[in-house]
Formats: structure tokens, C-alpha cells, sequence
């Protein structure tokens, strides 16, 4: 392990199926007011939304709903739920639903009480809100596996007119008090948003663990990660009600991003970076994004990533070294992605997700470049995006 670190993360996890119970247990430490975040309404048709309603009634909450948070949250509904939180006064808010309505809820969290553009000095900027500035506590209800959302405090949100898709982390302050994670509020999901959310939990595994050659009890971690979100994802697309196999992935996406594996390392977050900035231009789900331009970008960076790699390939879909070299490993490595992104139904191009010659120029210069294995330019992105499209 490298460098100096302290690990410290409040969310405290009901994992399971006692959904009603775990959630007015965990009620009893706020105030009256809860305003409830949802999206476009499936937690009405599936059962989730009475059992969470029912649970707020008998902790005697006032309930102040807010529906409507879409997938790549837009800047224009963040300004609406800042104005209804604040105006009400909330002691809570509750986001039930995936990682957009908890990245959503973190925003409206952060920025309610704070006096001023709250995209420029909150997501542009990337300035934490005041020591004696409010902040709204957050809880959660999972209903979608992938992000982690429900125990960090990343909070993405798209300036739709700007084609511009930012994601701030906050501090300890805005990571979700509590998360209630019931892997069956999972089996309604269609198999598309499912297989999207297991591509992104693969992807937040891989982004930590190329980074660097170093010996790291971590990475040791996210290998045996990786395996299970490989041997689940291959349960899960041909019985998606199987228990074992989305209590596995759900379990998988909660420690893939919820901190503790980037302790002691600096990480590779570029394929998140072009993946964000696919979506501000054709509102693409995330984790099929992620997933149509990962071999691209792994292949892209394949000499300064080699030994890794190779381990990669290895490790996580054992493939045997005897007579190869490790350029030969590490390609091998990357084509198993590849056909894995196939097998399980992800997005393995641009092309279908509605990317355009056109749009290349633009999506690169939405790309915000950083360092990782091999630090990119502008020039690099749109070959990268190049390499994406359909053959």
C-alpha cells in the first residue's frame, strides 16, 4: 500500500428483505419533514413506493414528494428541487430509486440552503458548501445496483443546454446517512438498466484498480470483485429474479465506489470522463456508455498499461500466460472485456447510442482531461471515439 490515508464513511447499510422494518428504524433519527425523490414512477407500479409511503406514515413523517428525477439529471430540475426543499423546510430527503436519484438527491442536499449559483460554485468550481452552511441529510432506497451513490457522495448532474455533465464528490457531510439495499426492489428493472448498471460497477473496479503497478492489498480486493460481478452478471441475464446473483451485484456495486478502494491510489477515471460527456449530447445510460468505449481505451492505452493488463487478464478472466508474451496477455485481456460486454448484452460501440461524426469535435472538448496511465488530448478523445464505432 502507498501513500497516506484516513478511511471514515457514516452510511450505515440495511442489506436484505426487511425493507419496512429497516426503513422506519432508520426514520427515527430525523425530523418530520422527509421529502421523497423518485423518478418516473415504475416504484409505483412495483410496489416500493406504497411500502416506503406506509413506513414514513408509521414514523409519523410529513411527507413532501418529488417526482419526475430523470436519468442524467438536469441542472434545470436540480434548480426545482432546491426551490422545494428549501421553501418546505426538510428535515430529510429520501431518494428512492438508482444512482440518478441519489446523486440527484445529494445535489438538492448540498445546494438548497446555499445563497448563490449553486452549479457554478458547487459543480463547475468544485468547492465544498460552508462549515456553517446547511445541508439537508440523505437516505436511501436502492432500487437499481451500479452506482455506489447510495454510499458516496458523488452527485452528477447535466447543464442540458451547455451539453455539459459534471459530477462533484462531497465530503462526509453529503455521503447518505443510511441506504436500505433489498436486492429483490432489483427484479422489475428491465434487463437493459440491469446489464447497465453491472457494465458500471465493472468499469468503477477497473478505473481504481489500473493505476498504478504497486503490490496493494486493494487491488487483491477489486481482482475478487471483479470476478463476482463477472460470475453474477452471468447468473443474472438468464434469471434475473435469481437472489443469489443480484444480492451479489448489488453488494459488488455499494464497495466498488463507496471509497474504500481508492485508499492508497490515484486511479483512472477517463473512460467516466468521456462516458459523461457522451451523455450530455444523446442522454445515453451511463453504464452503456461506459461500456461502448472501454476497449477502445483500454486498447488505446495498452503499452503504458501492459503489466496490469496482463494481471488482468490473468487473474480475472484466467487466461493461461504459458506462451505468451505479456503484449500478447494484456490484448487477450482486453478482447475478454470485449466479448464479455457482448455475452452479457452491454453496449460494445458509440454508434448505437447515437453518436455522430458530428458530434466527436464537440464531445471532446466536453471531455475534462486528466491524468491516468496515459494523459490524454483532445486528439486522443475523438481517436478514442473513433475506435468506438460500430465496425
Amino acid at each position: 500500500m502507498l501513500g497516506n490515508f484516513i478511511y471514515y464513511n457514516p452510511t450505515k447499510l440495511y442489506f436484505g428483505t426487511e425493507v419496512e422494518t429497516n426503513l422506519v428504524e432508520a426514520l427515527k433519527n430525523f425530523g418530520p419533514k422527509v421529502l421523497l425523490t423518485y423518478g418516473g414512477g415504475s416504484i409505483k407500479t412495483n410496489g416500493v413506493y406504497d411500502t416506503v409511503v406506509k413506513a414514513l406514515k408509521e414514523s409519523g413523517k410529513e411527507v413532501i414528494e418529488l417526482s419526475g428525477v430523470m436519468p442524467n439529471p438536469t441542472l434545470e430540475k436540480l434548480n426545482e428541487g432546491i426551490k422545494v426543499a428549501r421553501e418546505n423546510d426538510v428535515d430529510l430527503i429520501l431518494a428512492v430509486g438508482g444512482g440518478s436519484t441519489v446523486d440527484y438527491s445529494k445535489g438538492v442536499a448540498a445546494a438548497a440552503w446555499y445563497d448563490g449559483d449553486a452549479w457554478e460554485n458547487f459543480w463547475v468550481k468544485g468547492n465544498e458548501p460552508a462549515s456553517d452552511q446547511k445541508v439537508i441529510p440523505v437516505g436511501s432506497v436502492l432500487t437499481l445496483a451500479g452506482t455506489g451513490s447510495e454510499m458516496n457522495g458523488g452527485s452528477v448532474i447535466t447543464d442540458e443546454p451547455n451539453k455539459l455533465k459534471l459530477g462533484k464528490v462531497f465530503g462526509e457531510r453529503l455521503i447518505p446517512k443510511f441506504a436500505i439495499l433489498n436486492p429483490e426492489y432489483t427484479f422489475s428493472l428491465p434487463q437493459n438498466q440491469m446489464v447497465a448498471g453491472i457494465f458500471d460497477i465493472m468499469s468503477h473496479l477497473m478505473e481504481q484498480y489500473f493505476s498504478g503497478d504497486d503490490d496493494s492489498t486493494t487491488d487483491y480486493m477489486i481482482e475478487g470483485l471483479m470476478r463476482s460481478v463477472v460470475a453474477s452478471s452471468r447468473v443474472a441475464v438468464k434469471d434475473p429474479r435469481n437472489y443469489e446473483a443480484r444480492s451479489n451485484i448489488m453488494w459488488c456495486a455499494t464497495w466498488a465506489l463507496n471509497t474504500l478502494l481508492k485508499m492508497g491510489k490515484k486511479g483512472d477515471w477517463m473512460v467516466h470522463m468521456i462516458a459523461h460527456a457522451i451523455g450530455a449530447y444523446t442522454h445515453a445510460t451511463h453504464g452503456m456508455a461506459l461500456s461502448a468505449i472501454s476497449g477502445a481505451y483500454y486498447r488505446f492505452i495498452l503499452k503504458e498499461d501492459q503489466h496490469r493488463l496482463a494481471r488482468f487478464a490473468k487473474v480475472v478472466w484466467e487466461i493461461p500466460a504459458e506462451g505468451k508474451t505479456e503484449e500478447e496477455l494484456a490484448k487477450a485481456g482486453v478482447a475478454a472485456l470485449e466479448d464479455w460486454i457482448k455475452e452479457i448484452g452491454a453496449a460494445s460501440n458509440v454508434t448505437g447510442l447515437g453518436v455522430t461524426e458530428a458530434m466527436l469535435e464537440g464531445i471532446a472538448d466536453s471531455t475534462i482531461l486528466g491524468g491516468g496511465y496515459k494523459k490524454l488530448t483532445r486528439e486522443d478523445v475523438i481517436q478514442i471515439l473513433k475506435d468506438s464505432f460500430l465496425d
